[in-house]
């Protein structure tokens, strides 16, 4: 498996940007080479297309990984600095890894000793550029085999595209499916299920891809998750889908207890099958239903409300269900549209002012760059927009907690998590708000 080795302190941002170009290859974990450099498997298939920020030096090298996940061999290396790195038949070093076909070489290659003479720039044109890879499942993108040639091959297209890339089952994505569940509309084209299971950061999901969306680009924000302190605590998720941040909190987080509300009969029945996988369905209480018409109050001291674009219709149920006499932090997803920065690379840090009970606080945390799918900078630092859309978020569950429970509450931002660039200038942003009712 080629991976690229860093230093530790370079691991986060590294794998950031690894998730945002969608190069990372998320069937391995963050693997410990020795005691200061970490590798993260990428996906062969990319490495050609792999860039790298200027100033993060790294090590492209192969790893041998057997049933244990840590890697037993370095087979070869080669330095990489500034901000490209070679694909495999680039690279200097003689080796067998290094000779050989990417998949997407061999796919190539294959689809153009089926089709012969009707092979044309137009067809390679339109074949995928991008995939997922699940298991022993290919999910190819949308726009992939849609020109007439490929429907004339029929069965066999899949087959050999299947067999070019190693995998027994393909499925190819549509767009969501405006139904209010972010339902996938996803074509099965080789197989007779869609069940797959996807590994993260050592928690195990598993789910149909043809009824239940996937979302590797939030692999930050369940890293983050996953290392806040939660021991002690009742979570209540709002918008558990197949649970990305529900086991997250019970598995890493160490949560006592969680509250896990979905709609989707699919989603429902995977996080079900999740939890048990898991080894946590003893301390979850699965709640099928519209979140809306949750019957709780009192009950959580972390209230997780991600759904975007925005989770505004959750915020009365997640004050309610706080408790009502200590409070609790929520952690708000939206997408918040920020204008093209005009200030120089230089522009200082902007964090909100610690310690203001009616105003914002800060945890200190740098906020470290990324790149988004729409290919823009997100940069060092708390844009105005976010810090704006951050504080009118506090003002307005400060006043529906003050509503609700008949006492002034105060409302603290411990920090703004940009997640991901989900649109040109539109960014997906988490917001931790700790919430205490004020003293007599």
């Amino acid at each position: 498996v080629p991976a690229l080795t860093t230093e530790p302190r370079f691991a986060q941002r590294l794998r950031k940007h690894l998730e945002e170009e969608q190069l990372l290859d998320g069937r391995y974990r963050l693997q410990e080479v020795s005691g200061d450099l970490v590798a993260l498997p990428v996906l062969e298939e990319k490495l050609s297309q792999l860039q790298l920020p200027r100033e993060m030096s790294c090590e492209l090298v192969q790893i041998q990984v057997g049933r244990d996940p840590s890697p037993q061999a370095l087979l070869w290396g080669g330095k990489v600095s500034a901000c490209h790195v070679p694909s495999l038949a680039q690279d200097p070093v003689p080796s067998r890894a290094a000779r050989r076909r990417t998949p997407a070489q061999k796919l190539r290659d294959e689809l153009r000793r089926l089709l012969g003479e009707s092979w044309s720039p137009e067809l390679e044109s339109d074949m995928p550029h991008a995939w997922q890879r699940h298991g022993d499942l290919i999910l190819l993108s949308e726009d992939s085999f849609r020109a007439t040639p490929w429907e004339k091959l029929g069965p066999v297209l899949w087959e050999t595209v299947a067999s070019a890339l190693g995998v027994r089952r393909l499925a190819r994505r549509g767009r969501v499916l405006p139904d209010g569940m972010r339902s996938p509309s996803v074509t099965l084209l080789l197989g007779q299920d869609g069940w797959v299971e996807h590994v993260d950061n050592g928690i195990r999901y598993s789910f149909d891809v043809t009824k239940c969306m996937f979302s590797p680009g939030n692999i930050t924000e369940k890293l983050r998750v996953a290392s806040l302190p939660c021991s002690g605590e009742v979570l209540v998720d709002l918008y558990a889908g197949i649970g990305y941040f529900t086991l997250p909190y019970l598995v890493h987080a160490a949560a006592t207890f969680a509250h896990a509300c979905e709609w989707n009969d699919h989603a429902v029945e995977a996080l079900q099958r999740n939890l048990v996988l898991n080894g946590v369905q003893d301390r979850c209480w699965v709640h099928h239903g519209d979140s809306r018409q949750l019957e709780l109050r009192d009950v959580a001291d972390r209230v997780n409300l991600g759904l975007i674009p925005s989770s505004e219709e959750g915020w009365p149920v997640a004050c309610r269900i706080l408790k009502k006499d200590t409070g609790g932090v929520l952690h708000i997803h939206h997408n918040v549209e920020t204008f093209p920065a005009l200030a120089p690379p230089q522009t200082p840090v902007l964090r909100a002012e610690q310690g203001s009970p009616e105003g914002a606080g800060s945890d200190g945390e740098a906020q470290h760059p990324m790149e988004g799918s729409g290919k823009e900078t997100l940069g060092a630092r708390i844009r105005p927009e976010w810090q704006r859309w951050a504080e009118n978020t506090a003002a307005r569950i400060r006043g529906l907690l003050a509503e609700l429970h008949g006492q002034r509450w105060h409302t603290s931002i411990l920090h703004i998590e940009p997640v991901k660039s989900y649109a040109p200038h539109v960014h997906h942003l988490v917001l931790d708000l700790e919430c205490r009712p004020a003293l007599p």
